[in-house]
């Protein structure tokens, strides 16, 4: 399998943070938020159905795009540590949309990361 991809979206977890009040009016009935990670301008929030990752653009951030990532949509993923020289860790994700490349700083457990994208993933199969 070639994994060498370019893609489609890289996104940077910085750190685990509380779950957002306002992703609350995002959720179906019976989906629940599970755990959030702050980026560089918003966050990130798994939930049990889905990968929910809020983007604030403009210069106030008032303008906030939304990507919904179901989980089923997941089709392999992959997880690298951090290594001694490089203190940042990152999780590969091959969706039916493309390649999502997530780079997780060093305040992340990227092994708990990746058990949560495993229950996520193959639970909802």
């Amino acid at each position: 399998m070639d994994t060498s991809v370019a893609a489609i979206a890289s996104w940077n977890f910085l750190e685990e943070c509380p779950i957002p009040e306002d992703v609350t009016p995002l959720l179906v009935p019976e989906e629940r938020a599970i755990a959030a990670y702050k980026t560089f301008r918003d966050s990130a929030v798994f939930t049990t159905k889905r990968l929910i990752m809020r983007d604030a653009q403009g210069l106030r951030g008032k303008k906030v795009e939304i990507y919904s990532l179901p989980y089923s949509a997941i089709n392999m993923w992959s997880s690298e540590n951090a290594g001694t020289l490089d203190m940042s860790a990152e999780i590969e994700l091959w969706t039916r949309a493309g390649h999502i490349k997530i780079n997780v700083g060093k305040h992340i457990d990227v092994r708990r990361l990746d058990l949560l994208i495993a229950n996520a993933v193959l639970r909802s199969s």
